[in-house]
């Protein structure tokens, strides 16, 4: 018997679970070294590092923006490829075309601010196959017929492609700054532990155009875009339930990236950190004393239950920087059921504060993890 397109998705989707609910490899035990960690003192190199590295268990890549019609008709986009390996002693089938040893998942969302509607789609595939994969020189990767893709020069424009169910992209997106790397010696730290960390670089503003179809109509669209690219093969904490992510895009052209690690309490773990790139592309790393991070309302998905913050503040004292988040529409949840399996938010705010007394402004994107259910095994 052919097997059917819903039954392979059910067959990945259960052995998502199955490598999620495994007993994972912690960056403390050394038993195991089917992957490697992140560690201290990684250099990077491009275009090289824009591809894959399956020495890695987990990784991403991930782009977010706000796009605008001429006649100012304003959207929100998502689109993101995760790659999770698999240990060799989870593979129970001999070597073949078949064999999964990748997993490829894929989630596209749009927001159309103007008629305050939230349109997700997600998707799943193993490598191999042509089904999806991603080259390891330069960026390329895919999943059907959603990609990601530049030519082999370091900083040369991306382009992205996903068509799917009553909605599309088709954007070019070029670097207007150099990419950033985040952290500290080659680092981004997630945890205390030995190896608890993830390399991560960004490109915090590209020129986007191009096009966006929500059911029939088309739309010519320009705006700005932010990409993140994050590689690494620990687990959370046991004491972490999520993770809040902010990228900010300032008016004055420069950029702030925040995360907090999110322990049950709603404290922060001291992992936690940000980066402050300025307009001639230069970084200041921000550790979790300098980010103070209050949520300012909140709001409960008719779907999920779920309660996330709905609101925040976002201050850097030592730079008199207070800034206000606010969702462009309150229902940007993503359920994933067909392929992550993780219930999140994550959607486009408005950015208004004060600096030293001078008013500030901007726009940015928020991902919130963690309230519908508990994080697990997600680095």
């Amino acid at each position: 018997m052919i097997p059917t397109k819903t039954t392979v998705t059910r067959l990945l989707l259960a052995l998502v679970w199955l490598v999620s609910a495994s007993p994972s490899v912690t960056a403390t035990d050394n038993s195991d070294t089917s992957f490697r960690f992140a560690q201290e003192g990684y250099r990077y190199e491009f275009p090289r590092d824009h591809g894959a590295h399956e020495a890695f268990r987990t990784e991403w890549w991930y782009y977010t923006g706000h796009l605008e019609t001429a006649e100012g008709r304003r959207f929100g986009y998502e689109l993101t490829f995760f790659r999770r390996g698999i240990r060799p002693d989870q593979i129970h089938t001999k070597p073949s075309r078949w064999s999964v040893d990748q997993l490829y998942l894929a989630h596209v969302a749009i927001t159309d601010v103007s008629k305050e509607q939230f349109h997700f789609r997600d998707r799943i595939s193993r490598g191999g196959l042509g089904k999806a994969g991603a080259d390891s020189g330069h960026l390329r990767v895919w999943l059907d017929q959603w990609r990601a893709e530049s030519s082999e020069k370091p900083d040369d424009q991306q382009t992205l492609d996903a068509r799917a169910d009553g909605m599309a992209l088709s954007l070019t997106l070029s670097p207007l700054k150099p990419l950033v790397i985040h952290g500290e010696q080659g680092i981004s730290k997630k945890g205390a532990a030995a190896g608890q960390a993830s390399h991560y670089y960004s490109f915090t503003r590209l020129k986007t155009a191009g096009t966006l179809t929500l059911g029939t109509q088309t739309y010519t669209v320009t705006g700005t875009s932010w990409m993140d690219h994050e590689f690494g093969s620990a687990d959370l904490s046991a004491d972490l339930v999520g993770w809040d992510w902010f990228s900010i895009q300032l008016a004055d052209n420069r950029e702030l990236m925040v995360y907090r690690l999110r322990r049950a309490d709603g404290s922060s773990d001291p992992a936690s950190s940000g980066t402050l790139v300025f307009p001639d592309g230069h970084t200041q790393h921000l550790s979790a004393s300098d980010i103070q991070l209050t949520p300012l309302d909140t709001w409960t998905s008719p779907a999920s239950k779920a309660t996330y913050p709905h609101r925040w503040q976002v201050a850097i004292p030592s730079l008199d920087l207070s800034l206000k988040l606010t969702p462009l529409l309150a229902d940007q949840e993503l359920r994933t059921s067909r392929s992550t399996q993780v219930t999140y938010w994550e959607g486009a705010v408005s950015v208004e504060g004060t600096e030293k007394g001078q008013a500030v402004i901007g726009q940015g994107y928020v991902e919130l993890t963690g309230y519908a259910e508990r994080i697990d095994k997600k680095m």
